[in-house]
């Protein structure tokens, strides 16, 4: 039978919106089966799967009802060293299958800013990378998943089929994934060269994305988002590619494909002040001006390229008790002005965020709840107690609506309902297959009831 805990209180990776839940540890699909029929059968509230818990928002909560923890389904089933096929159960994190494929040469195809996540998670909220202008989002990349869905069946779902569209940034609300298989990524070494250069401001660093990200693997801009006048938007932007064997020094060569990610002590609450906006707007201007003005071929771990903030464990606790918002939209090509206006309003407004990216999408995906379409992505972290938040972040989000954009619903945790058919055009597809599927709502979530998916 299933592992089961006490009522256990839960929060996403932003710390905001506590819920209780029981919370269940399946460790085999049996097992998922049973916790799946225990819910279906009479448990109050229905149930929700959950990964490592790196959503920022409450889209793996469920008040008064079920989680299952996937984490104990953690078997690497089989890899195909020669084909780059792995097949693997969904509570595998990424950072496993890192330290398990990278030695055989293989990488992962889409990584995003943590290797903390399941692949059930990573299906679950069709996670993007610093390469979706390139390689998509990771749905792209799964040849097939076998799922769990609310009537007890197990079924195997391939793309091309409205189930695998609907699951791929489904956020665990058409079932509960066992099983994926994965294409792999050729690798000839663990680390990537990296170009850093400075722009000037926000339209700097949109014409070089523009003109030059076809040439790079990897690319993303670290945003000051503090910066005003002429410097509005102004930015560190690197861009990367796998480094070949041959681009090594001796040493490294011996242990091309080493994966040694370095690990600092946790990080404690910052003191009072630190998040202050004029402690972030120096931090800010000191980050940039110590940029490199233009430097190429620098060499990096891809674990300090892909995933800085995984050297510092529990990261996410320096804005204290309070939590944090990670606000993320997109807006498409030609809505530029709309993003500048953005940036403008965040910078009047003095958030104190010194973590904030802009990416460049490529075409979206399938996924009918998938958050990336082509255009531009914005992302900043801000302290969940700044006053007057709420009301600031609900004024972006009707910009963005009015632009034809999006919010990340993995990242969300208060986006107001009625602007979600506007930012998912097919929520009604998503809505029909759902209450075919899965009419007596035992797959339910916090963010499901709150937004009425």
């Amino acid at each position: 039978m299933p592992s089961d805990t006490a009522v256990t209180s839960l929060t996403g990776w932003g710390r905001t919106a506590p819920t209780a839940a029981r919370l269940v540890r399946p460790g085999s699909p049996a097992e998922a089966v049973a916790a799946l029929a225990a819910v279906r059968e009479g448990g109050p509230r229905g149930g929700i799967p959950r990964g490592l818990g790196r959503a920022y928002g409450d889209a793996a909560q469920n008040a008064g009802g079920t989680v299952w923890d996937m984490t104990r389904m953690e078997r690497i089933r089989a890899v195909d060293a020669k084909a780059g096929i792995v097949v693997c159960e969904a509570g595998v994190s990424l950072h496993r299958l890192m330290r398990t494929l990278l030695p055989l040469g293989w990488f992962v195809p889409v990584t995003p800013g943590t290797r903390y996540v399941t692949v059930g998670g990573a299906i679950g909220a069709d996670i993007h990378g610093k390469n979706h202008h390139g390689a998509g989002s990771f749905a792209r990349h799964v040849r097939s998943l076998d799922l769990l869905t609310a009537d007890g069946e197990i079924r195997t779902v391939r793309p091309g089929t409205d189930l695998f569209d609907a699951t791929a940034g489904g956020l665990g609300l058409t079932g509960i994934i066992l099983t994926a298989t994965l294409q792999l990524l050729p690798v000839k070494t663990s680390l990537v060269f990296v170009d850093t250069e400075r722009t000037t401001d926000l339209d700097d660093a949109l014409a070089r994305m523009t003109a030059t990200d076809r040439l790079y693997r990897y690319s993303v801009a670290w945003i000051d988002l503090l910066a005003r006048g002429r410097a509005t938007g102004r930015s560190v932007l690197t861009r990367a590619d796998h480094a070949p064997l041959d681009a090594l020094p001796p040493r490294a060569r011996r242990d091309p494909l080493a994966f040694r990610p370095v690990r600092l002590p946790p990080a404690p609450p910052l003191p009072r002040g630190m998040l202050s906006r004029p402690a972030v707007a120096a931090f800010n201007a000191l980050w940039y001006r110590t940029a490199p003005r233009h430097r190429t071929g620098e060499l990096r771990k891809l674990s300090a390229f892909c995933h800085p903030l995984d050297g510092v464990p529990h990261w996410n606790r320096v804005y204290g008790q309070g939590g944090l918002v990670q606000y993320q939209f997109v807006v498409g090509h030609g809505q530029e002005e709309t993003l500048r206006r953005i940036v403008r309003r965040i910078a009047d407004r003095r958030c104190p965020s010194f973590l904030a990216v802009l990416k460049r999408f490529g075409p979206a995906g399938p996924g009918w709840l998938s958050f990336p379409t082509e255009g531009w992505t914005l992302a900043l972290d801000v302290p969940a107690r700044l006053p007057g938040l709420d009301a600031f972040l609900d004024g972006l989000d009707e910009e963005v609506a009015a632009a034809g954009g999006r919010v990340y619903l993995a990242k969300d945790a208060r986006l107001r309902p009625e602007l979600l058919a506007a930012m998912y055009p097919r929520l009604p597809e998503f809505r029909a297959l759902r209450a075919e599927l899965d009419p007596d709502g035992v797959l339910m979530s916090d963010l499901a009831r709150r937004l009425g998916l």
